[in-house]
């Protein structure tokens, strides 16, 4: 070490140890553990939980699809709904006491009649069921559609088959809804990634969609990003978009419900609402629920009617 870096070293330790900078120094550690302490103190312990009965789980897999089968202890009315969860979930999620899932059983369960058997399926944390195109991750929609069959083997005799998604999910079962509106009688978009646009429009274009819908940034990034995962282009994300889908759609359709809520950060309010009066036009039975919320704010009691009716 030579000796002009070690004076460096030297003046460095004295810089650090000096009355001035051992005063900031003991003040930035204070406010430091303040601020930890505060946010320990602050922080939430527990979750309002749903007082109801968890219904009977079998699960299983068909390829890369992961599923389960709910069934209600009292029994089940012949009915299927296939539940497609939002981003981040799995196929368990059926049963948990903080979600929203638990509150459509708890209405269901005060009521005399039977509810549906419900199965959730799963791809994965994030998947969009998509025709098969360009990119390598598009095509869950026609694999999903193969597996029906064989899942509805471990469910028995159908009624009816029934489709209810939130969120990236709610975009997934009118994908699939809409696609193959022989195939489902109803299907339940709640908060559903509907969009006006493209996210092959130009950026002034989605930027004046962001601003018309208070959409944040960093949502509407992450769904572009992830629409152009299993889209290539504009041609390929209109064969998926319900707006463009729904324009074919006629009053043997399935019967719709959809719900998004006012304040939704990621700007599905006005495609959601878009698309409802888009599907009464056409003569589709529908229910458009407005909500004064956040993204999935729910009517769970309108819901879980149309569900089970």
């Amino acid at each position: 070490m030579t000796a002009s870096t070690r004076g460096k070293l030297r003046r460095m330790v004295w810089l650090m140890t000096s009355r001035p900078y051992r005063y900031w120094l003991v003040v930035a550690i204070i406010v430091a553990s303040i601020y930890y302490a505060w946010g320990e103190i602050t922080r939430t312990r527990g979750a309002q939980k749903v007082s109801f009965r968890p219904a009977g789980e079998t699960c299983g897999t068909s390829g890369s699809l992961r599923y389960c089968v709910f069934r209600d202890r009292r029994g089940t009315n012949g009915d299927v709904v296939y539940h497609l969860h939002g981003r981040n979930l799995d196929e368990h999620i059926w049963n948990d006491d903080t979600y929203m899932t638990a509150l459509i059983q708890s209405d269901w369960q005060r009521r005399p009649e039977l509810p549906p058997t419900v199965v959730t399926v799963s791809y994965g944390s994030t998947w969009l069921l998509t025709p098969k195109g360009e990119k390598p991750d598009s095509g869950l929609l026609d694999d999903f559609m193969v597996r029906l069959p064989a899942i509805e083997t471990k469910v028995g005799r159908l009624r009816r088959r029934l489709l209810m998604g939130e969120s990236m999910g709610g975009l997934n079962v009118l994908i699939a809804g809409l696609s193959h509106p022989d195939r489902f009688d109803k299907v339940a978009a709640l908060c559903p990634g509907v969009y006006t646009m493209s996210p092959f429009s130009s950026f002034s274009t989605i930027r004046e969609a962001m601003k018309r819908t208070g959409a944040n940034p960093k949502n509407i990034f992450g769904v572009w990003l992830m629409a152009r995962t299993y889209a290539a282009n504009d041609a390929e994300w209109r064969r998926m978009s319900p707006i463009d889908l729904i324009e074919s759609a006629g009053p043997d359709y399935p019967a719709l419900y959809l719900s998004n809520g006012l304040y939704d950060a990621y700007g599905n309010f006005e495609g959601t609402e878009r698309l409802a009066e888009m599907a009464d036009q056409r003569g589709i039975e529908t229910e458009w629920h407005p909500i004064y919320g956040g993204h999935c704010s729910t009517d769970i009691s309108s819901l879980a009617a149309f569900l089970i009716s």
